[in-house]
C-alpha cells in the first residue's frame, strides 16, 4: 500500500502536467499566430520593394508618372506635349487655358525646367482623348471675346 506522501507527490505532479499542457497549447496558439502574421508582413514587404523598384526604375529612366482615379499610369514626355500641342494646332496659352495653367508653364513643361504635377499629368491625358473640335469649342466657351 502506497503511502499518503507518494500518493500526494503523484497528484500534484498529474495536476502541475495537466496545468503545463494548458499553458503550452496557448503558447502554440499564439505562436502560430504570430507566425501567420509574419508571413503576411513579409509578403507585404516584399510587394512594396516590388513597387519601390518600379518606380526608381521610373525615376531614374527620367519620366514622371501620375496614377489616375482608374488606376491606369499616365505618363509624361515634354515631346508627347509639345506633338500634342501641334496636332491640335493650339498655342501654349490656348493650352494651358484648358489645363488652368499659363503659356509659359506650357513652355517651360515643353523645355523640361519643369514638370506638370499628377493632377495637371491626368488632365493633359484627358485632353489626348477630346477631339479637336471639341477642345475648340471649350476654348470658345471660356473666352467669348475670341
Amino acid at each position: 500500500m502506497p503511502s499518503i506522501s507518494v500518493l500526494l507527490r503523484d497528484e500534484m505532479t498529474r495536476l502541475a502536467k495537466r496545468v503545463v499542457r494548458q499553458e503550452v497549447h496557448k503558447l502554440q496558439a499564439a505562436t502560430g499566430a504570430h507566425r501567420e502574421r509574419i508571413a503576411a508582413q513579409r509578403r507585404q514587404i516584399a510587394a512594396l520593394e516590388k513597387e519601390l523598384g518600379l518606380l526608381r526604375k521610373a525615376m531614374a529612366s527620367g519620366r514622371s508618372e501620375a496614377v489616375v482615379e482608374t488606376g491606369t499610369r499616365n505618363r509624361f514626355s515634354a515631346k508627347g506635349l509639345k506633338s500634342l500641342r501641334n496636332r491640335l494646332a493650339l498655342s501654349a496659352e490656348d493650352f494651358g487655358r484648358l489645363i488652368g495653367v499659363s503659356g509659359q508653364t506650357i513652355y517651360n513643361w515643353e523645355a523640361k525646367k519643369t514638370a506638370p504635377n499628377d493632377e495637371q499629368v491626368a488632365e493633359i491625358a484627358k485632353l489626348r482623348k477630346t477631339g479637336k473640335r471639341a477642345l475648340l469649342a471649350r476654348l470658345a466657351v471660356q473666352s467669348p471675346d475670341a
